[in-house]
């Protein structure tokens, strides 16, 4: 047995067990991160956050290419030990945790560079709510369409595929009811099955659709490999971006998204390489404690 200390956080309700390894040392196995995650026998999250230095991991070596000055790598695990390229909300709650861990520093305006599988990605403070805004790169639609099948719905729904760079397939819901009353304890079935499989996101537009010139969308979510969670980072975004899709080209590129767990902000913008999706929202830290894998 390995005891190892422990910081319990969220965002907006999407929670993470994070642990400090700057050195590399620590080398969890599926099954390790499984238990952590467990809510029965385990802390109980819906994924865990190691943060190593760049340096010390062999996968920051991409980070460190990309962007010299990405000290910490984000080595995230879903909460069925499976590994994934990003998490929106983790990579904010994340930042909370290097900076009151002491790890580093992120004065007013500045930004920091976070490695990840999916790329590097930069953070920096939000305007509102004490929170953190995060660059998620470049979007892409996946290309071809795909009909989902989600328990308690009548009929499969046409899905579209967007990377962000996780995997995404969103479908729009008819009402209140249908969202509300969609079963996201069976995993959905995607037609043809992604290959890796992908997150699949269920979107009520608001009415009306824009309100002060921002776009506002309701969202449940099922993570692969994760469940259904009380919200989505990268899932937000690539909901805002299929709706904006959907409303044609006087939809707005700022967009209000309500999750289960509360609100996360989402806005698309130009840069040198095409054009980029930014989340916002809240990370919280909650508690600490120890923990025996």
């Amino acid at each position: 047995m390995t005891r190892i200390a422990f910081t319990k956080g969220h965002g907006t309700g999407n929670d993470f067990v994070l642990i400090a390894d700057p050195d590399g040392e620590l080398d969890l196995t599926p099954t390790q991160v499984a238990g952590l995650c467990d809510r029965h026998f385990g802390i109980g999250a819906d994924g865990v956050l190691r943060a190593v230095r760049s340096r010390n991991i062999d996968v920051g070596a991409e980070a460190l290419a990309e962007e010299p000055h990405a000290e910490w790598f984000m080595d995230y695990r879903n909460a069925d030990g499976s590994v994934a390229e990003m998490c929106g909300n983790g990579i904010r709650v994340f930042t909370r945790f290097l900076l009151d861990e002491g790890l580093a520093r992120l004065e007013p305006g500045a930004t920091i560079p976070i490695g990840t599988r999916g790329g590097v990605r930069d953070v920096q403070r939000a305007s509102i709510d004490g929170g953190f805004a995060v660059d998620l790169g470049r979007w892409r639609l996946s290309g071809g369409e795909s009909l989902v099948h989600v328990k308690s719905l009548p009929v499969a729904r046409p899905g579209l595929g967007i990377t962000v760079p996780n995997p995404h397939v969103v479908i729009a819901v008819a009402d209140e009811a249908e969202l509300d009353g969609a079963d996201l304890s069976f995993i959905p079935v995607v037609e043809p099955e992604p290959t890796g499989g992908t997150n699949v996101e269920l979107v009520l537009p608001s009415d009306p659709l824009v309100k002060d010139g921002v776009g506002r969308i309701r969202m449940r979510v099922h993570e692969r490999g994760s469940g259904e969670t009380l919200s989505c980072g990268t899932g937000a975004a690539a909901a805002a971006l299929a709706t904006r899709h959907w409303a044609g080209e006087a939809a707005p590129d700022s967009w209000r998204v309500e999750v289960p767990g509360g609100v996360l902000g989402v806005r698309m913008f130009p840069a040198e390489d095409g054009e980029h999706v930014s989340l916002s929202g809240p990370a919280e830290l909650v508690f600490e404690g120890t923990a025996e894998i």
